[in-house]
């Protein structure tokens, strides 16, 4: 799934209590971390332009990947928060929202997401998030999400 509907999910999932808009960040942490710092890589010591070829994307991105979409490295990280500043874990959990959409909207050709890594490299050959029927469902639902959020918060308010 690409990274700003992941930061939505986040937001709407996660980003009605305190630090709100952690969630949106931790939506899209996994592929911060490991694309982003590819990206980043890319404009400072490449002139190439364009999606790269699967061949072409340094192991280390591989690597990467790996470890930011792992619930196992997530959940760890995630307790440890939760142990400091309870409130602050609540918006962490975009953070797992983001590793269980990419799972099943992720094939086995591109970035199969290994959720139980490093302890399995377990891959579920999902349906890609380019496929229009999820990429217009999740449009869809993202739309509904924060419908949902916007009324139940005005509900709330006196």
């Amino acid at each position: 799934m690409d990274t700003l509907s992941h930061a939505l999910w986040g937001k709407g999932l996660f980003g009605y209590r305190k630090y709100r808009w952690f969630s949106f960040l931790f939506g899209a942490l996994p592929d911060l971390f490991s694309f982003g710092i590819y990206f980043l890589y890319i404009l400072v010591f490449t002139t190439r332009g364009g999606r790269p070829s699967g061949n072409e994307i340094p192991e280390w991105v591989y690597s990467l990947y790996d470890f930011s979409h792992s619930l196992v490295i997530a959940s760890i990280f995630i307790f440890i928060v939760y142990k400091i500043n309870k409130d602050f874990a609540f918006p962490m959990l975009a953070w797992i929202s983001h590793i269980m959409l990419d799972f099943f909207t992720h094939s086995i050709e591109f970035f199969p997401t290994p959720i139980f890594w490093p302890l399995s490299g377990y891959h579920f050959d999902g349906i890609p998030w380019s496929n229009p029927i999820i990429f217009f469902a999740n449009v869809l639902l993202i739309f509904l999400l924060f419908i949902y959020r916007r009324k139940t918060n005005s509900l709330q308010k006196p």
